[in-house]
């Protein structure tokens, strides 16, 4: 459990539960999934004595399911927003020992690259001076931007223009927006090792053997490209919320239009994910094809081969199974001059049939 106290030009982090609001600013609660688990009525009641609100029922447990996909919702007091991120390989920790993870060994087939496609939900509930968030056990992304965070305090006061955020919602969206940032990344990774296995599936002097790696590949682009549209379609609806937000007295337009900016900004960085996986998807299912029709092109050219080289030596076959026959009387057997002519005319046979393939354009790799 982390909890933060923000303000324009101040951020504190407090091990203690909060007594009250800062005079002006925010907090910002994070909680693992299990430690919030575990602390949840605690957590109701200080959402209660601070926002005098509390999280529906159905929201808890949707705080609570790890197997959530990225979704929006809202409440006349408080929005939610689920963003599946990147996983690190780490299952969730015990329900007797919150905050503690316990290792496992990935499933995933492939290189290194294909074990890190597996997401984990992080929830965020955004109140008006409050933000709640839940994690996953070691969540890096808590950790990182908490760290960024407190460097932008220092940055602030050598600088004019402040770097914290202003409000919760500026909060939440810039932790997304650093979860899409590992998303792009992984998106260039993912091209160097198709690219790769592309440049093996065309070669035609290598043997492809990784199948199973591939396949592997083109499953964890589908599952890539479900989360992506889970997120695109969460964010959307996040964006249309704000674009229906009344504009009152109390209303800080500037503020507002910010993070208006800013959500299309995260849109468009999953936007730019999701056209990259769908490219992906299309070319590996070209590349599979291409490889596919030139063994088929190979095959063919190997059976054009034996079939003109077995045209070739029928004819001598015939010869040679003509002058075989058992007859009493063969006068051709019986020459002297019998032989010669018999090997001439199967060298002109032997000779002429390839000579009238290769101006057919029988033989040969190019037909």
């Amino acid at each position: 459990m982390r909890i933060f106290s923000i303000t324009a030009g101040h951020v504190s982090e407090s091990a203690q539960w909060p007594d009250q609001l800062p005079d002006q600013g925010y907090l910002w609660m994070a909680f693992s999934r299990r430690e919030f688990e575990v602390l949840q009525i605690e957590v109701q009641s200080i959402l209660e004595k601070l926002t005098q609100t509390t999280v529906l029922d159905l929201h808890m447990q949707d705080l609570l399911n790890k197997q959530l996909p990225s979704h929006f919702d809202y409440t006349s007091d408080y929005n939610l927003l689920v963003f599946r991120r990147l996983a690190t390989g780490q299952s969730e920790s015990d329900l007797s020992r919150p905050g503690e993870i316990l290792h496992r060994a990935s499933e995933r087939a492939g290189p290194p690259v294909l074990r890190r496609i597996d997401t984990s939900p992080v929830a965020f509930v955004v109140f008006d001076r409050v933000l709640m968030t839940v994690h996953p056990a070691d969540c890096a992304v808590r950790e990182s931007y908490a760290a960024r965070l407190m460097q932008a305090v220092d940055m602030t006061a050598h600088q004019k223009q402040s770097r914290i955020p202003t409000s919760p919602a500026d909060l939440m969206l810039r932790i997304v927006s650093q979860m899409v940032d590992g998303y792009l990344n992984l998106r260039r990774e993912l091209t160097r090792q198709l690219d790769h296995w592309q440049s093996e599936l065309i070669n035609p002097n290598t043997r492809f053997n990784n199948w199973r790696a591939l396949l592997d590949a083109r499953l964890s682009l589908h599952y890539l490209d479900e989360i992506c549209e889970d997120q695109r379609a969460a964010i959307q609806d996040w964006t249309d919320a704000l674009n229906d937000l009344p504009i009152t007295a109390d209303t800080n337009a500037r503020a507002l239009e910010l993070l208006k900016v800013r959500s299309r900004d995260v849109l468009e960085h999953i936007e730019r994910v999701v056209h990259h996986v769908q490219r992906l998807e299309q070319s590996t299912e070209t590349a599979v094809q291409m490889h596919f029709n030139a063994q088929s092109n190979r095959t063919n050219d190997i059976m054009r081969t034996l079939t003109v080289l077995t045209a070739i030596f029928l004819p001598l076959n015939l010869i040679t199974g003509f002058f075989g026959m058992n007859f009493e009387n063969f006068p051709v057997l019986h020459t002297e001059q019998g032989l010669f002519w018999t090997e001439v005319g199967m060298a002109v046979v032997g000779l002429g049939m390839p000579i009238f393939f290769w101006r057919k354009r029988y033989l040969g790799s190019k037909t």
